[in-house]
């Protein structure tokens, strides 16, 4: 059986380089390897700093982050808010000789990245490979990050199995749309498998979807699952850095897995979202609600779904 680790690699991009062979680019770059019977997957945020949106999207593709900082701007703390929103715990820090060390503790004081495992840069990948697979048992999900057509074989589907396992010729659904999906076939680093396990990064050729009704953040998975909701209340915080109002009917983008959309304040107390198009979530779900059009921070909040 075919294990999988993801990895988030934050602040010193390109070190992920060092680590995997470069597949998947857009807006989130994906690098892997295979070590026996482990794939292991890097994936950065290289639309981020010029965007928001990937940061979290990339953050959310991962179990473990490694965090190198090479420099202590407003974009490393954008980085360290985003993974102490997300609830990010298990992960690597380390920097570059020039970061002063007293600064970044200050800057990490109080966040989940002040549990990452401090390391010089060239210990990264002996700690890395200290880490172990995390799964997660239950019903068959996935979260989509890529969708292309290709010839001959038809609609293929990147993403992450984050629940349960994945089976060719399963029929399952494409959430938020509701359509019936077949699996045709799956590929893990190129290898044809008959399932795939949470949380491996997978390719599905599928019957039932053309990508143009494929979108990254949409979920495949069991029917009942999920939850579509056009509405949303969260348990929510807002980031104190976060200095301008918030009010009623104010337009904001809300990341919830790896959908990024585009909502308004219903109401404040206690916060409710409205959104244009139906969303895909869950209970409990961290949602984070960003305003990507600000100078000074682009995190607005984050809470839990209630």
């Amino acid at each position: 059986m075919v294990l999988s680790i993801n990895f988030v690699v934050l602040g010193k991009q390109d070190i992920a380089s060092d680590f995997g062979k470069k597949g998947t680019v857009s807006d989130l770059s994906l690098y892997d390897r295979k070590e026996s019977d482990v794939i292991k997957t890097w994936v950065t945020p290289s639309g981020f700093p010029d965007k928001i949106q990937p940061l979290f999207q990339a953050i959310n593709l991962a179990e473990y982050v490694i965090f190198h900082v090479d420099k202590l701007d407003k974009f490393t703390g954008e980085q360290i808010i985003a993974l102490d929103s997300l609830k990010k715990e298990k992960g690597i820090l380390s920097h570059t000789f020039d970061v002063d060390e007293s600064k970044l503790d200050a800057m990490i004081k109080g966040t989940v990245v002040e549990k990452y495992a401090k390391v010089d840069q060239d210990k990264i990948k002996e700690e890395m490979d200290k880490l172990e697979p995390i799964s997660n048992d239950g019903p068959s999900e996935m979260i989509i990050d890529h969708c292309f057509d290709v010839k001959g074989v038809g609609t293929v589907i990147l993403g992450k199995v984050t629940s349960g396992k994945v089976k060719q010729y399963d029929n399952l659904k494409l959430y938020p749309a509701g359509i019936d999906v077949l699996i045709k076939s799956i590929q893990m680093h190129d290898d044809p498998v008959d399932e795939s396990i949470c949380p491996a990064r997978v390719g599905l050729a599928v019957k039932g979807a053309k990508p143009e009704e494929v979108g990254r953040g949409d979920v495949i998975s069991e029917e009942g699952v999920v939850d579509i909701k056009s509405e949303i209340e969260l348990d929510f915080q807002k980031n104190p850095f976060y200095k301008s109002e918030i009010a009623e009917n104010q337009g904001c983008l809300v990341n919830i897995g790896l959908q990024i959309k585009a909502a308004k304040f219903l109401s404040l107390s206690p916060l409710k979202l409205k959104f244009e198009k139906p969303i895909v979530c869950k209970k409990d779900q961290i949602v984070v609600v960003l305003k990507p059009e600000s100078t000074i921070i682009r995190i607005l909040g984050s809470g839990k779904i209630k």
